[in-house]
């Protein structure tokens, strides 16, 4: 072949035997006497004039030691198609056959055409190395400094469990949905696994799996919605190859709202009789609410922060890490700044997350009388205690002024309702009741929607308005006594 175009050519190792010096593509050995190439001697190569470097300095891309011409012939063709891609760009085809002139000397094979093309037509650099989906995670976590605590241990429990042993070796613009669509098949073959081991009789068997949890579709949402985002910071990044959110595409059956479910009598005795509880947040109705708080009145360390929690729907790290500089007796207020997150076992103040999370309650007067008796039993505490009493600035503080542990207040709780013989709730579920309490009391749901958190009020009214029974069933009366003609109840009693 002319020299402009490449050259293909063959090379044995063998050198002169007076001077010593290598014979090359002279070699007489490498053609057979009637002309033909001789199989069994020299190799083939090819090589060709690169454009020069970013500095001025001439190259050539070659590669020898192939087995056959048309190995050769074809390595020369790709190297040619691939600085085609440049369309006689002179930076591109400078990164174009730096990135060649890396694979030669590296002895990896030649760059993909496609994927060199995607790169330029992304405008990023050919030159970078892509990351696997691994890489990726890693450096998107380590890049955002500003998360809360609970998030990043959310963020890196997805990652280190899921994303990361089913897609981690996968180059992260190789990614597709079909990959994240068999990662969640095979979450739901451990499922699977997990809940046979559990039904089989044999007690090794069971222990197999004990201590493995099954993965829950609304889980498997969160565990998409952090590749997602991981994702969506690749997409912005100018120096990657990742043009499309594939974490968009991938397809998980709708994940629908849970809804408290209220113990009615009804389920009450199906729960007693045969242990079924019907849903997978419950909440007690007004009437099993004052049952537990009568109960709670014997716990005086605990009572002021569940009666709060009950009436105002707290939630329990706002409860336990609430500051007297906060709590406003004498305006009826509470200011809502500050939270504790507990982490496995550890436990960070921070401020609640979301702008709609600080808000401000207004208290009523039963829940005023409640906290200004505490805080006078907390002061004649800390006289007793003296200096040995920590200066915590907590509302709520245990027998030696030290703060409560949200598990230890869910641990507290639920024996407090074993004790009173009701029906199983989550301390959560306080706050679910205070809520349907309140919509079902006939309160605007702005106000309820304010005083809880919620970003939104279609989201209060969606959840909470029809919780208890006869909320519905005094709506049900009113637009029958339409057709009666009678006039309607305005409320209904809730128990």
């Amino acid at each position: 072949m002319a020299s402009h175009d490449g050259s293909v050519f063959k090379r044995c190792g063998c050198r002169h035997p007076d001077t010593g010096k290598p014979l090359g593509a002279r070699c007489p050995h490498l053609k057979r006497k009637g002309g033909g190439w001789n199989p069994a001697h020299g190799a083939w190569a090819f090589q060709y004039e690169l454009p020069r470097t970013s500095g001025g300095g001439r190259r050539q891309a070659r590669r020898v030691g192939l087995a056959a011409r048309s190995e050769a012939t074809d390595g020369l063709e790709r190297v040619k198609n691939l600085l085609d891609l440049a369309s006689g760009e002179e930076d591109i085809e400078v990164q174009v056959a730096d990135l060649i002139q890396a694979a030669l000397a590296a002895r990896r094979p030649l760059p993909d055409a496609e994927e060199v093309r995607r790169r330029i037509t992304a405008g990023v650099d050919v030159r970078t190395r892509v990351p696997t989906v691994a890489e990726w995670l890693t450096e998107w976590l380590q890049g955002k400094p500003d998360l809360a605590p609970g998030t990043r241990a959310s963020y890196a429990g997805h990652i280190r469990k899921y994303l990361i042993p089913h897609l981690g070796r996968i180059r992260l613009d190789r990614l597709q949905a079909r990959h994240v669509e068999a990662m969640f098949t095979a979450i739901e073959e451990a499922n699977a696994h997990i809940l046979e081991c559990r039904e089989a009789h044999d007690p090794q068997v069971q222990a197999s799996v004990r201590g493995r949890r099954v993965i829950s579709l609304p889980t498997k949402h969160r565990i998409r919605a952090t590749l997602r985002s991981a994702l969506s910071e690749a997409v912005r990044r100018p120096d990657l190859p990742v043009t499309v959110n594939i974490a968009s595409h991938v397809r998980l059956p709708s994940c629908p709202r849970t809804r408290p479910v209220v113990w009615t009598p009804d389920r009450v005795r199906r729960w007693k009789e045969e242990g079924t509880v019907p849903g997978e947040v419950m909440v007690w109705t007004p009437a099993q609410t004052r049952t537990f708080l009568t109960h709670a009145r014997r716990y005086r360390l605990l009572f002021p922060m569940l009666h709060l929690i009950a009436v105002k729907g707290l939630r329990r790290g706002e409860a336990v890490g609430l500051p007297w500089c906060n709590t406003r007796l004498t305006d009826g207020q509470i200011d809502i700044r500050t939270q504790v997150v507990q982490l496995a076992w550890e436990t960070h103040t921070s401020t609640p997350k979301s702008a709609a999370g600080q808000r401000t309650i207004t208290l009523d007067t039963d829940t005023v009388q409640v906290l200004r008796a505490w805080k006078r039993f907390q002061n004649e505490a800390r006289l007793h205690a003296g200096p040995n009493w920590p200066d915590t600035g907590l509302v709520f503080t245990r027998e030696d002024g030290s703060g409560w542990h949200p598990a230890q207040v869910s641990d507290w709780f639920c024996r407090i309702a074993r004790v009173a013989g009701l029906p199983p709730i989550t301390l959560h579920g306080l706050r679910h009741g205070a809520a349907s309490m309140a919509l079902a009391a006939g309160t605007d749901v702005k106000v309820v929607s304010t005083e809880l958190g919620h970003a939104t009020t279609h989201f209060t009214q969606d959840t909470y308005q029809t919780v208890f029974p006869e909320v519905a069933r005094a709506a049900a009366e009113a637009t029958a006594s339409l057709l009666r003609g009678t006039p309607a109840r305005n409320t209904a009693p809730v128990g």
